[in-house]
C-alpha cells in the first residue's frame, strides 16, 4: 500500500470505531428502557442527553480542530469513547446515566468534526470525491454493531459486558491508526469559536443536514421500539428494522461518491428526500414485517448521502476553515438530534408512533424542497 492508501485505511478504521460505538449504544436502548422502567416520553427525555452533549461540544469542536489539528482531537475522542461507552452499562441510576450520556454525546461530536476535517484533507490529496465512502464505513460499523448487539441480546449478555467488549476493539484501533493520519498545517479561512453567523450557503446546508439528522435520529433511536410495538414482531427480532436501515445506509454511501460525480450533489440530495418520505410512509401504511423492512431500507438509502454531501459542500466554504464550517453545519443539523428523539416520544405519548413517523416523512420532502429553490446559493460549492 502507498502512504496515501494507508492514510485512507487508517482513517476508515477510525470512522468504523465511531460507528460501532454509537451503534452499540443504540442497539441496547430497549434494554436501558427496561432496566430503568421508562415510558416512551421518559425515554425520549433521556435521549436528549446525547444531542445536548453534542451541542455543548460544538462551539469548541471547530476551534480545537483549527488550533490543534484534527489528528490530536481524533486521538483524544477515541480514548474518550473507550472510557465512557462502558460507563453507560455500569450506570446504576439515572443520576449517573444522564451525565454519562451527555459526555458520550460531547465525545461523539468532537470525533465527528475531527474525522470529517481529516477526511476532507485526504479527499483533496486524492483529487476526487471519497468522503461518502468514509461515512459508508461508519454505517457499516453501525450495521456490524447492531448485529453484535442482536447476538448479545439473544445470549442475554448484559450491556456493560457488551460495551467492555467494544471498548477493547476501540483500544486496538487507537493504538494502530493515528500514526498514519495527516497533520494539517496552515488551516485556511477564519477560525475561532463557532459563535458567529454562518453565511447563506452554510445556513442552507445546515437546514438540509438538520432534516437529514432528524430522519437518522428517528431511525437510530426508535427503530427497535417501532418494530416491537407497532409491527409487533418477535422480541428477538426487534432490531431487524434497525439492521435493515443501517445496511441500506452503508450500501448507499459506498456508491454515493460515484453517483455524486455522475449526477451532481444537488440531484442526489433531492432524490434522498423522496426516498425518506416514501420509505416512512410505506412502513406506516403497511405496518407488517415485510413492507416495514422494505420501508426502512428505502429510508436508509435516502439518508445515506445527505450528511457526507452536506459536509463536502460545507468543507469547501471560502469564508471559514473546514473544521469551523463543519462545526457550524453540525451546530444547525444536530438540533435534528436534539428535537427528533423527544418529539417522537411526545407525539407517540399523545397519539401514536405512526403519527410520529409521518412527521419525519414530511421532513424528507423538506430536503427535496431546500435543494430545489434559490439555486444560486450553491453556485460556488457544487
Amino acid at each position: 500500500m502507498t502512504l496515501l492508501q494507508k492514510r485512507r485505511a487508517a482513517l476508515g478504521s477510525l470512522f468504523f470505531l465511531a460507528g460501532i460505538c454509537f451503534a452499540s449504544w443504540a442497539s441496547r436502548i430497549p434494554d436501558i428502557q427496561a432496566k430503568f422502567e421508562l415510558s416512551e416520553s421518559q425515554l425520549g427525555t433521556l435521549l436528549l442527553g446525547l444531542p445536548i452533549g453534542s451541542l455543548i461540544a460544538l462551539p469548541l469542536a471547530g476551534w480545537l480542530v483549527h488550533k490543534f489539528g484534527s489528528k490530536l482531537v481524533i486521538m483524544i475522542s477515541g480514548l474518550g469513547y473507550m472510557m465512557f461507552l462502558p460507563l453507560i452499562g455500569f450506570s446504576f441510576s439515572l443520576w449517573m446515566l444522564v451525565p454519562v450520556i451527555v459526555t458520550f454525546g460531547m465525545i461523539g461530536n468532537l470525533m465527528n468534526i475531527s474525522l470529517n476535517t481529516q477526511a476532507l484533507a485526504i479527499e483533496d490529496m486524492y483529487g476526487r470525491s471519497i468522503l461518502a465512502s468514509f461515512h459508508g464505513l461508519w454505517s457499516l460499523a453501525g450495521f456490524a454493531g447492531a448485529g453484535v448487539g442482536g447476538i448479545m441480546i439473544y445470549l442475554d449478555v448484559l450491556p456493560r459486558i457488551h460495551y467492555l467488549f467494544i471498548a477493547g476493539i476501540v483500544l486496538l484501533i487507537i493504538i494502530v491508526s493515528p500514526r498514519f493520519l495527516v497533520k494539517e498545517q496552515g488551516a485556511k479561512g477564519s477560525g475561532g469559536l463557532v459563535l458567529k453567523k454562518p453565511d447563506n450557503l452554510l445556513l442552507r446546508i445546515g437546514g438540509i443536514a438538520f432534516l437529514g439528522m432528524l430522519s437518522e435520529g428517528c431511525m437510530f433511536d426508535w427503530s427497535g421500539v417501532y418494530f416491537k410495538k407497532v409491527v409487533t414482531i418477535d422480541a428477538n427480532l426487534a432490531s431487524l428494522g434497525y439492521v435493515a436501515f443501517m445496511g441500506a445506509m452503508a450500501s448507499g454511501r459506498f456508491v454515493a461518491d460515484r453517483l455524486n460525480n455522475r449526477f451532481g450533489r444537488l440531484m442526489i440530495l433531492r432524490g434522498s428526500g423522496v426516498l425518506i418520505f416514501s420509505g416512512l410512509i410505506l412502513s406506516v401504511v403497511f405496518p407488517s414485517a415485510v413492507p416495514a423492512v422494505l420501508g426502512f431500507l428505502l429510508v436508509g438509502l435516502g439518508v445515506a448521502a445527505i450528511i457526507p454531501v452536506s459536509y463536502s459542500i460545507a468543507g469547501r466554504s471560502k469564508q471559514y476553515s473546514a473544521g469551523v464550517a463543519l462545526a457550524m453545519v453540525s451546530t444547525i443539523s444536530f438540533f435534528g438530534f436534539l428535537v427528533g428523539p423527544p418529539l417522537i416520544g411526545f407525539i407517540a405519548e399523545v397519539s401514536s408512533l405512526k403519527a410520529s413517523f409521518v412527521l419525519i416523512a414530511v421532513a424528507g420532502l423538506g430536503i427535496t424542497l431546500l435543494t430545489s429553490i434559490r439555486m444560486d446559493v450553491f453556485d460556488d460549492a457544487v
